[in-house]
Parts: C-alpha cells; structure tokens; sequence
C-alpha cells in the first residue's frame, strides 16, 4: 500500500484531498477542490468506502467546506476510485455530477446488466481468449466485478466549460483509458488536471472491453489523445495534476514517453505473432509484466489480457495482423 499523503493547500482556492483506496495498491486517489462562489466544486470523488468517505469530509474541512456545500463535481472518467462516491455525495449535498457522455452510456450499459449477467460475460470472454480452466475457475469461485456507481446528470463535451462562478475550468476529451475520460484545463493558471491520461511515472492501462471485440480502436483512441495534450497551448509550462503519484510538468516530453511506451510494445507484440497464430491468453502470458505472470491474480491476467487486446486491435486497424480460427478461440498472426 503507498503511503497516503496529507491535505494540500495549493493556492488561490485550490485543494488537494488523497482519498485513499482501501485494501488496493493503488492506495489513494487525488481529488481535488476548486472554490467557487455558490460552493466548491470537485474533481473527482474517490472510491466507495467509509473510510473514503471519511477522507473525503474530513478533506474538505480541512479546506474550510462542509460536504453539503459542494455544489458539484467533476469527474474524469467512469473507474471506481474516481466515481464511487458520486451517489454519497449526490445524497449528502445534491451536487450535480459531470461526465463525458462516453462514459455515462457505458455506466447505464453496466447498470442495466446483473451481476451474474456481468459474471458469466467475463467468463465467456476468457474462455474466447484461451485461458486455461484453472484461472476461469478461479474467477468463477470468486468473481470480482465492480458495483456501478451513481449515474451522473450532466453530460460534459470536449471544450465545454464548466458551469461555476469564477474559475474557467474546460473539458479536453481524451478518450482511450475509458471512451469518455477527461482532463481538465485551467487556462488562467496553466494547470491542467490530467486524471488518468498522463501520469508522471507509470503508463496508464488502456483495454479492449469485450476481449474478442473487433470493434473500436481504444489504443489509436488514446495515442491519438496523447498527441493532443502534448499540444495544448503552453503544453511546456502546464502544471500537470494527476490523480496519482505527483504534480509534474514537461507535458509534452511525458507524452511522448508514453506513446513511445506502446509503439515498443506493438512492434514486440507484432514479432511474436510472426511465428504462427496465436490465442490472446498465448500472447499475453508471453510478454513481459511488471509483475510475473505466474505471480499476477486471476483479475489482473484478466486486465493484461485486455491490454494485449488494444495492442492487437491497432496493429488491426495498421493493417499488420489479422484474426482468424473459430470465434470460439481466435488467433491473430501477422500479414505476410
């Protein structure tokens, strides 16, 4: 667990609270707090539990509101240690909560579904990937899908402000990690809220949802995306803040850094391929982790598996490889 830092004044209004992420190695999320005349407004929630919400109102205390004040929050992707906490404070305070519509179709696409009918869509899905009856039984006997928070009320586009007193806050549709995710840009003091987009160490995940979909491109989607927040006016001076790790600049350095990240795992991945067909859970299991593969849980082989599937999309999309075999268990193999 990463150590949770404290409450942070950083001027002119502006607040950082670390929720933290209980029993995860995540260990907090930043949410911020901008004041605003009529209360003040949030970025992002933190996750649902007592003890973040506890974080979160002890927080705000510490920048002189109550949780009944905010008037509103925004929220940079649909994941649940950036939303879990609309519904309680929806219920604490009445504040209207922002998205992009991206990521508000995909939380009334989850909320629309059973448990059990989320359950056995992942376990169709890695039986499509190849994963070997142990890990699927695994995930059978203790399944792990998230509860969906509450729906947000306010649908949020690419370059639209947002609706406060005083400080000109505006949406940067970057899609990619999530379909909707979003950053924010606060012009006027060159600083822009990056979520999830751009972290200062580590690259974000960006996954294909269903595994085996031949649809979409989120990995075009995101290194598209990059590109463009490289190029935000004063992209150099930006002070970039994350929803994890630290406060960085160099925007655009960091940016490229990523982008190169992906494109090395692209090639790697296209090598592989070129010795024959090969299922998703072969591929995946295959490359290199953080961790390894025979130490990573059955969620996290899951996540990686989605990961490989984005790469696999865009060297489709690149006219570099192919599927083919059964729909049942397909293999991708480079184009000769």
């Amino acid at each position: 667990m990463r150590e949770v830092p404290p409450v942070e004044d950083l001027g002119e209004g502006l607040w950082s609270i670390p929720v933290p992420v209980p029993h995860n190695p995540i260990g907090f999320t930043y949410v911020y707090v901008l004041s605003a005349v009529g209360g003040p407004v949030l970025i992002d929630t933190g996750w649902n539990h007592d003890d973040s919400w506890s974080a979160l109102v002890d927080g705000l205390a510490r920048t002189g509101h109550r949780v009944d004040q905010v008037q509103g929050a925004v929220i940079t992707h649909f994941h649940a240690d950036h939303c879990g906490l609309t519904g309680r404070l929806r219920e604490a305070s009445d504040a209207w909560i922002a998205m992009h519509p991206r990521d508000i179709a995909v939380l009334e696409g989850q909320s629309g579904r059973s448990q059990e009918e989320r359950v056995t869509s992942v376990i169709t899905q890695m039986t499509r990937a190849g994963f070997p009856t142990d890990d699927i039984d695994t995930f059978r006997a203790s399944p792990t899908v998230f509860q969906s928070p509450a729906t947000p009320d306010l649908a949020l586009q690419d370059g639209e402000r947002i609706d406060m007193p005083g400080p000109d806050l505006r949406a940067v549709w970057t899609p990619g990690h999530t379909p909707g995710h979003l950053c924010l840009h606060l012009a006027d003091r060159e600083m822009l809220f990056t979520g999830d987009h751009v972290l200062p160490r580590i690259t974000p995940h960006v996954g294909q949802f269903p595994l085996d979909s031949p649809e979409g491109d989120p990995l075009g989607d995101f290194l598209a995306s990059q590109e463009r927040a490289g190029r935000l006016p004063d992209a150099e001076r930006l002070l970039c803040l994350p929803s994890h790790e630290e406060r960085f600049t160099g925007l655009p350095e960091r940016t490229r850094a990523i982008t190169d990240h992906h494109e090395e795992r692209l090639t790697r991945m296209a090598e592989l391929l070129g010795h024959g067909p090969t299922t998703l859970w072969e591929l995946t299991s295959g490359l290199e982790w953080r961790r390894p593969w025979e130490d990573m849980r059955v969620l996290a082989r899951h996540m990686a598996a989605s990961e490989t599937a984005a790469h696999l999309r865009t060297l489709e999309e690149r006219g570099m490889v192919k599927r083919n075999g059964s729909s049942e268990l397909p293999r991708w193999a480079t184009i000769t």
